[in-house]
C-alpha cells in the first residue's frame, strides 16, 4: 500500500493470515477507525466476489482473519488503504500472490468503486524510492500525475483502477481467482 505522511510518502506492508476461530477481523499494527473500517469494507467486499473469484462460502466459516500493518509503533490512518486491504484479502483467499512490484492506494466502495485519494506525487515519488515498477491508482486521480515530475512518471507504469476488479487483473493476474485443480 502507499500512504502520505507530513514528510512524503510511504509504503505500507500489510499482511494478511486465517487462523480458526469463529469468524472475527483481527486488526493490529495501531490503526485508526477510518482504516479499520477500510479493512472491515475489504473483507465483506472480498465475500461479496467470492464467486467471481471462486471462493468457496466454506472458506469464511471457522475461521479468523488477522491484518496487520507492521511498524506498529507509527500511527497509521485514512480510508485509502482499502484498495491494498482488498488485495491482501483475495490474494489469501484465492492462494494467489499479490506480484511484487507493484504498489496500489485508493478507497474503496461496498459497490467495488475504487475512489480517489490525496497525496498521489507523495505516493508515486515513495513507490519509485522502493525500487517497485507498476502504481495502480483510483482513475478519478489521473489528473494528479501532472503533479508528478516528468523522470518519476517515465519510470513507472501506472493502472488506472475504477473497479476492484482492475485491481484483481493487474495485481494477482487475469481474473484473480483461484486455479482451477
Amino acid at each position: 500500500g502507499l500512504a502520505w505522511t507530513p514528510v512524503g510518502g510511504d509504503i505500507l506492508f500489510i499482511e494478511a493470515t486465517r487462523v480458526a476461530g469463529s469468524g472475527r477481523l483481527i486488526l493490529t499494527g495501531q490503526l485508526g477507525d477510518v482504516m479499520k473500517e477500510s479493512a472491515q469494507a475489504a473483507l465483506t467486499l472480498v465475500k461479496s466476489h467470492a464467486s467471481a473469484l471462486r471462493i468457496g462460502a466454506a472458506s469464511f466459516e471457522a475461521i479468523d482473519v488477522h491484518v496487520h500493518v507492521p511498524a506498529g509503533a507509527i500511527p497509521k490512518d485514512g480510508p485509502s488503504a482499502g484498495v491494498a486491504m482488498f488485495m491482501a484479502l483475495a490474494s489469501l483467499f484465492t492462494d494467489r500472490a499479490v506480484r511484487h512490484d507493484v504498489a496500489m492506494t485508493g478507497e474503496i466502495s461496498l459497490r467495488g468503486l475504487v475512489l480517489p485519494v490525496g497525496g498521489i506525487k507523495e505516493k508515486v515519488l515513495a513507490a519509485q524510492r522502493a525500487g517497485l515498477r507498476t502504481v495502480m491508482l483510483p482513475a478519478r486521480n489521473e489528473k494528479d500525475l501532472r503533479d508528478v515530475p516528468e523522470a518519476t512518471r517515465q519510470a513507472l507504469q501506472f493502472v488506472w483502477l475504477a473497479t476492484v476488479d482492475d485491481a484483481i487483473r493487474a495485481a494477482l493476474g487475469e481474473d484473480g481467482s483461484r486455479p482451477r485443480d
